[in-house]
């Protein structure tokens, strides 16, 4: 059956990093880019018939965040994701990345360490280094194709290094993994003891595969909310990057306070109409259009992991349990990770994320996103299996 999501937006013209930029990234315009996190399809139609409803209006003026924006983002913590969130603990931010270097500046000091996963999502490490803080790296294990925590290395790390701050990705970008209770409780309980604040960044928090669920870390222990600020927005799941606005959910006051003020320093805090318009729509409106899209990218990643085991059934790759980044190991190549990227780019015509960049341990992976009409990810599946067939 036809769906929706099948649909093929021609973006090339558009004022568009994923596929405006592919020269300057990849050195040719005939890559087809399947890198940078956003979907290739349309944003839900409530929220575009609401932000052409702004237009109509005819005046684009200073706008605040409306009571009723604070109390969707409430309904929505509460019944997705068992959060009870007050209006007092939410703050607005032009986006996640902007959040952790608000919370860096704002509760480190230069040269503090902070500790990250390895690989993980790699503007992390940047607004750790861009800041002057030490960035402590702790490298994820590898098991039956699932990353797992540390947990001993972890520690040492902690207590050697005096880390201040713990900036966590739940789900996991790049693999794809949700952590589980009993990991975020471990990891949780260890930052508890060394006195460590922690950014839980779930902003892939709403695009997970059945039977995984995301469990928030502020929701396993009210113990927790003293020391855990975390990041969310509905930009990822609805496709709206370019609206602009996130949400920092801060439940110790004392932290929130602090927060507060840092953003009214740099006045922060205010965004645009089209944020507040287009993230109250998405979570009031458009929760069946999440649900067409998780069955549409579970389609999307069944295909791909059948094509993996029957046409490369010697790389091994992470089936992700939530976003829509796809996880492959290049090692079998033989190339270095410069040359790995740009084999993919010219040999096989197709734009992928090179692993390197996401630290060391992603060294010879390269990571897919399968947010695309199946049309597309199928071409992109012959482009990989070309680059790996022409060595």
């Amino acid at each position: 059956m036809e769906s929706k999501f099948d649909e093929i937006i021609d973006r090339t013209n558009q004022l568009d990093i994923k596929w405006g930029q592919s020269e300057k990234v990849f050195g040719s315009i005939d890559v087809l880019p399947m890198w940078i996190a956003d979907m290739d399809f349309a944003s839900p139609k409530p929220v575009l018939d609401a932000l052409k409803s702004l237009l109509d209006s005819r005046i684009l003026g200073y706008t605040a965040p409306p009571d009723t924006l604070y109390q969707a983002i409430i309904d929505w913590q509460k019944e997705r994701h068992h959060m009870e969130l007050t209006k007092e603990a939410i703050l607005f931010s032009p986006g996640v990345v902007p959040s952790i270097a608000l919370i860096i500046q704002t509760f480190t000091k230069e040269n503090e360490a902070i500790m990250i996963h390895d690989p993980v999502y790699t503007p992390f490490s940047n607004m750790i280094t861009l800041n002057h803080r030490r960035c402590v790296r702790s490298t994820l294990i590898v098991e039956q194709n699932q990353f797992k925590m540390d947990f001993i290395e972890m520690e040492k790390q902690m207590v050697e290094q005096q880390v201040k701050l713990f900036i966590l990705c739940n789900p996991q970008n790049p693999g794809g993994r949700v952590w589980s209770k009993e990991e975020l409780i471990q990891l949780a309980e260890l930052c508890k003891k060394h006195q460590i604040l922690i950014i839980s960044d779930e902003i892939h928090g709403d695009l997970i595969f059945q039977p995984y669920q995301l469990a928030s870390l502020v929701t396993l222990d009210v113990s927790y909310q003293e020391f855990v600020i975390t990041l969310s927005a509905a930009t990822k799941t609805f496709n709206l990057a370019g609206i602009k606005t996130s949400m920092i959910y801060v439940q110790n006051k004392f932290l929130a306070d602090q927060l507060k003020l840092a953003q009214a320093k740099m006045e922060q805090s205010n965004l645009t109409t089209f944020g507040y318009i287009g993230t109250e729509t998405a979570l009031t409106k458009c929760g069946p259009w999440l649900t067409d899209l998780l069955q549409y990218l579970s389609e999307n990643l069944e295909i791909i992991c059948a094509f993996f085991d029957k046409e490369l059934p010697d790389v091994s790759y992470m089936k992700p349990q939530g976003t829509y980044l796809f996880w492959f190991d290049c090692s079998s190549l033989n190339m270095t990770d410069a040359e790995l990227a740009a084999h993919f780019a010219t040999v096989g015509k197709i734009g992928l994320n090179a692993g390197a960049a996401y630290g060391p341990a992603g060294s010879h992976y390269m990571r897919l996103n399968f947010a695309a009409s199946k049309s597309l990810i199928i071409e992109g599946l012959n482009r990989i299996k070309l680059a790996f067939e022409n060595q």
